[in-house]
């Protein structure tokens, strides 16, 4: 793998951990009510945090 995509994962790593860490009762209720999410709920937050990242990454060059 590049550098890059290490980096990548790396601060997405951190990034994850960081709510857990500051906030772990906000973190818990969240998961929770992820969880009780239905399958097509679910793929709608992922979509929108993958067009999130890529404005990210494009905004950023």
């Amino acid at each position: 793998m590049s550098d890059y995509v290490l980096t990548a994962l790396g601060l997405m790593l951190v990034f994850e951990g960081l709510l857990p860490l500051l906030m772990p009762q906000a973190w818990r209720e969240t998961f929770i009510k992820m969880v009780t999410l239905k399958d097509g709920q679910l793929r709608f937050v992922g979509l929108i945090s993958i067009v999130g990242g890529l404005l990210l990454i494009l905004l950023s060059k």
